[in-house]
């Protein structure tokens, strides 16, 4: 593993395998007999890739179902359309270069680096009539000479889109990070006098249309007295209040409220004064702000939340999460009480909830293992040890928490069970495939075998991402999330983090994974039952 991480550094123009130098060198250590127990060896590959997917799943969570709902829908095209035209070429060479089906669904499964696919598959064969324990052989062999370009010609597939489109990773990253931020208002103040006649004794909770627009009123002056607002505090003409929320909201409310005005209530002294506070104490975890009531127990306000770097103005419904941090606005009294019951302890942002990870992971393998019938197809579909814990981490990480288990990870912690997961996972495959890896490109139909794996692997992510940059426009990070993750590829995402410097390509990684990984393993199946003759 070290010499495939040294090998992994190594860049040519800023290109580098990265992670994936680990795959190389374990197949050169299988070739020259480097052995390690079967049953270890299928345990360590196994555990990494849970290690993996589940991280990524945690890391991508919170802002998964945003990613889903604004280009949920075209990316799964992509991804879909990336499949389809996989197995019209898998069909082609079949039928063009006399190719059995035993084989090209190993070419298929390797090529798109599929192993739930290749079992699956395998698993269909032995429900054909023509079931030999040496067909049983081709679709793994198959698989182990596919497999290397399968990962390679995905990175070449994203260099390529890189150079032809002159692509500055850091810049798109950049770019990304905006359009997400763009997703949700800046949240802005705006100081206001009320100058409405019709406001005039009206308490602020009865100000028309104020609940609807997430606009928080935190402080109000009347006279040359500046305190805290609440929503039972009552108007005058004359008042001036300091609004919080986001600008066009703001701007509505202005036309209701009255004029601007020419001071600025942050600036003016006075004993209110504003703190932001972390939120660690597991008793106020889920609890709405109507529940906790801070304003009403300490006299503080709560104008703004943080959350997974997206700062906004939370609804009195809002609820709390394990490392959310509030800005609270009050005196400074109030403003310790409210801390302490809020917990305000960032030091335990650095400790990982081991327990909540391994609860997580066992969860994931769980629903991993359930069998789904799809019609009469001979074998059940099942998500594998890979969508399973995707799946369970982006949703326990939306929820939070579950009783007294927080599903929160350091960002530390989360890149360094990322890291050791698909190194451990790369080293196996490698060194699993590389006794037969040289064999069979040497001896036999074996580079014809590879040929025909790298149709099946670059013809389609080549159409789709060029399309999707010239025609959808769609930014690189994007782009090589969704080539990873429709062929369902952990060390190609991995990849595409370490060159475009971001998480970013995690999100839409995660948004096409589950489609295509059932796709992926459905089409197999069908490819064997179909059409093995």
């Amino acid at each position: 593993m070290v010499s495939g991480v040294l090998l992994g550094s190594f860049k040519v123009r800023g290109v580098g395998l990265g992670v994936a130098g680990v795959l190389f060198t374990g197949l050169l250590c299988g070739h020259f007999g480097l052995r390690i127990d079967h049953k270890v060896m299928e345990f360590v590959r196994e555990f990494g890739l849970i290690l993996f997917v589940y991280t990524i799943g945690m890391q991508v969570g919170p802002g998964f179902l945003a990613s889903l709902r604004k280009q949920g829908l075209p990316l799964n095209v992509m991804a879909a359309t990336i499949v389809s035209l996989g197995v019209a070429i898998t069909l082609a060479i079949v039928f063009l270069f006399n190719i059995d089906m035993s084989v090209a669904v190993g070419l298929f499964s390797g090529g798109t680096t599929n192993t739930p696919a290749l079992g699956a598959a395998q698993q269909a064969l032995k429900s054909t009539p023509v079931f030999t324990e040496e067909i049983a052989k081709n679709p793994g062999l198959g698989y182990a000479v596919a497999y290397p370009f399968g990962i390679l010609g995905i990175i070449l597939t994203m260099g390529l889109i890189r150079m032809v489109f002159k692509i500055k990773p850091a810049e798109e990253s950049a770019l990304f990070a905006q359009q997400i931020n763009s997703n949700q208002p800046k949240v802005v103040t705006l100081n206001l006098v009320v100058t409405n006649p019709n406001l005039d004794g009206l308490a602020i909770s009865q100000i028309p249309g104020l609940k609807d627009t997430g606009v928080v009123i935190s402080r109000i002056r009347k006279g040359d007295e500046i305190d805290v607002a609440t929503l039972d505090t009552v108007l005058h003409c004359g008042d001036i209040i300091l609004a919080v929320g986001p600008q066009q909201r703001l701007t509505e409310l202005q036309i209701i409220i009255g004029k601007p005005a020419d001071v600025d209530l942050k600036a003016l002294p006075s004993s209110v004064t504003t703190r932001r506070v972390v939120v660690t104490r597991k008793s106020v975890l889920g609890k709405s702000l109507v529940e906790l009531d801070l304003l009403e127990a300490h006299g503080v306000q709560i104008t703004r939340v943080s959350r997974a770097d997206v700062e906004f103005t939370p609804t009195p419904g809002f609820r709390l999460q394990f490392a959310d941090t509030v800005l609270l606005v009050g005196e400074p009294d109030a403003i310790d009480r409210a801390a302490k019951e809020l917990g305000n302890k960032p030091k335990q942002l650095d400790h990982p909830q081991v327990v909540s990870i391994f609860v997580g992971i066992a969860l994931g393998v769980i629903l991993g293992s359930i069998p789904i019938q799809l019609g009469s197809m001979p074998a059940p579909v099942k998500l594998g040890l890979a969508g399973g814990p995707l799946l369970v981490a982006i949703i326990l990480s939306r929820m939070g928490r579950i009783g007294p288990l927080i599903y929160y990870m350091p960002l530390s912690a989360n890149f360094m069970l990322r890291e050791l997961g698909i190194t451990l996972f790369l080293a196996c495959v490698g060194l699993k495939a590389g006794d037969q890896f040289v064999a069979t490109l040497t001896q036999g139909p074996g580079l014809k075998w590879m040929a025909c794996a790298a149709m099946i692997t670059f013809f389609p992510l080549v159409l789709v991402g060029m399309a999707a940059r010239l025609y959808l426009k769609l930014n690189f990070t994007s782009i090589c999330g969704v080539l990873a993750g429709s062929m369902t590829d952990p060390p190609a995402l991995a990849f595409a983090n370490t060159m475009t410097g971001s998480d970013a390509p995690s999100v839409s990684y995660a948004t096409v994974y589950p489609l295509t990984m059932l796709l992926r393993v459905v089409a197999a199946q069908l490819l064997v039952l179909l059409f093995l003759r």
